[in-house]
């Protein structure tokens, strides 16, 4: 087989936080596969062609970069962020585990990008400075028990802890019951990073103590979060500054 299949990263949304390494991928590409928007982030060029696809179809989509790679293609599959975090990795390995055994013999590689979550860190401080988690919200494909018990044992292991997905307009009603159930189970009032839109021109962050937030605060554009007992707040003169300190008290 002569084609190859990338898996990459596109960072959170500012060009300069792409890889050199993607970029250098994405100029080789004879295909680029990925959720809409993601590809149209992607500059048309002769001989490349773009396979731009819905939200809920990675599968499907994983199959279809597999199977133009299978045929000679050089293919890039497109995430947001890193393909390797609630993205399009995962997919495409499910796709060749269950697909037919020439797959496995294919050229694919994961090129890893700057996350939401980093990027969001970043602009607010340190706050994952020392041990956390990252959560999805989303109970698409898990169920709302499960994401409960795994916020509760999160706080009982003291863990920052990032949110992804958290407010969906067709169930809002995950994220008020995830804070419902933050409130609770932390007991205090460590602080909360909304930040929407990171690295974009419309890049808005902000800085709430865990009691005083409420649901509306977040959509699906925006990363949370939510600091461990130990976090810590610098008043400055512009923006504070959150931090974790790297060792526990």
């Amino acid at each position: 087989m002569t084609g190859s299949l990338v898996i990459a990263g596109l960072g959170p949304g500012d060009d300069a936080l792409v890889t050199p390494e993607v970029t250098a991928a994405l100029a080789c590409a004879t295909d680029i596969v990925g959720y809409i928007p993601y590809v149209a982030r992607i500059p048309e060029r002769p001989g490349l062609t773009l396979h731009p696809s819905d939200n809920r179809v990675e599968l499907d989509r994983s199959r279809h970069a597999l199977e133009m790679a299978s045929a000679g293609r050089d293919v890039v599959v497109v995430s947001s962020g890193d393909p390797g975090v609630f993205a399009m990795a995962s997919a495409v390995f499910e796709a060749v585990e269950a697909g037919p055994a020439e797959w496995r013999s294919l050229d694919i590689r994961v090129l890893p990008g700057i996350t939401a979550m980093l990027t969001a860190a970043a602009r607010a401080g340190a706050p994952l400075g020392h041990d956390f988690c990252a959560i999805n919200l989303s109970d698409n494909l898990k169920p709302w028990a499960l994401i409960e018990q795994r916020l509760r044992l999160a706080v009982q292991a003291d863990f920052a802890m990032a949110f992804y997905n958290p407010r969906s307009k067709s169930r809002p009603e995950g994220f008020v019951r995830t804070l419902e159930v933050l409130k609770e189970a932390c007991a205090d009032n460590r602080p909360v990073i909304f930040a929407r839109n990171v690295s974009r021109a419309d890049e808005q962050i902000s800085v709430v103590p865990l009691q005083d937030t409420h649901a509306d605060m977040a959509d699906m554009r925006t990363m949370v979060i939510v600091g461990s007992s130990q976090t810590r707040i610098i008043e400055t003169g512009t923006a504070p500054i959150v931090y974790t300190p790297r060792s526990a008290s």
